[in-house]
């Protein structure tokens, strides 16, 4: 059963930066996409950045320049490191994982699995 577990999170001003980690079991990691999600105050839950099962990166246009993703060599662990944060940024960002049958990893949040309790980040002005 994919469990993903985040931790991380905090409250920065603008143009600070956070560094969230993603603890992942229960899956063969080398089989799954892994990715970050962002869910805003009000608002749907949507894609932040995602790794494929090679290693390949996406980034939404939001957060491209700012936000970088990664995974430990054994992909156990994923992170999220975010920098030059702006107030927009505020919200709840989960971690989640998919068994990676295409070339690409899935753009719809319906296909992800093994949602944790997410990770509040909050970014005053």
């Amino acid at each position: 059963q994919v469990r993903m577990v985040e931790s991380g999170g905090g409250s920065v001003q603008t143009g600070g930066s956070l560094r969230l980690s993603c603890a992942a079991s229960g899956f063969t990691y080398s089989d799954y996409c892994v990715g970050w999600f962002r869910q805003a105050p009000g608002k749907e839950r949507e894609g932040v950045a995602t790794i494929s099962r090679w290693g390949n990166p996406a980034t939404a246009d939001f957060a491209k320049g700012r936000f970088t993703i990664s995974k430990d060599s054994a992909g156990h662990t994923m992170f999220l490191q975010m920098d030059s944060l702006k107030p927009e940024r505020t919200g709840v960002y989960y971690c989640a994982a998919h068994r990676q049958l295409n070339r690409d990893c899935p753009a719809s949040v319906s296909a992800w699995r093994g949602w944790g309790q997410g990770a509040q980040v909050t970014v005053s002005s």
